[in-house]
């Protein structure tokens, strides 16, 4: 198995936030309803906002910056620890960011 491979990490942080909160619980909040109404609906009123999939989630993340290398095919299996080296070689670990996540990996040639 010759070729090679462009990894995609991220850094994963002890205070990085990740909820997921439904659409319905969004909105029952009279101030995201008032926010909406007055962005959207501007004068109108007697208004009702619904929507048809009430199970759908909006996720809040942490942003991150991705980083990448370059691996061959053959070290498919050792991605991780290529990638946490990677991590170490560019410095990146600190503390309470000692952890990462692999994103993506594309064949290359």
């Amino acid at each position: 198995m010759q070729g090679k491979l462009i990894v995609t990490y991220k850094l994963i942080c002890d205070n990085d936030t990740h909820e997921a909160i439904s659409l319905e619980t969004i909105l029952k909040n009279e101030k995201i309803l008032k926010a909406i109404k007055s962005e959207f609906a501007k004068g109108v009123r007697n208004i009702e906002i619904t929507s048809n999939s009430l199970e759908s989630q909006i996720l809040i993340t942490t942003e991150k910056e991705l980083y990448t290398f370059e691996a061959d095919k053959q070290d498919f299996a050792d991605l991780i620890e290529l990638a946490e080296e990677d991590a170490r070689k560019r410095k990146l670990f600190k503390k309470g960011c000692d952890a990462i996540q692999l994103i993506d990996f594309e064949t290359i040639s």
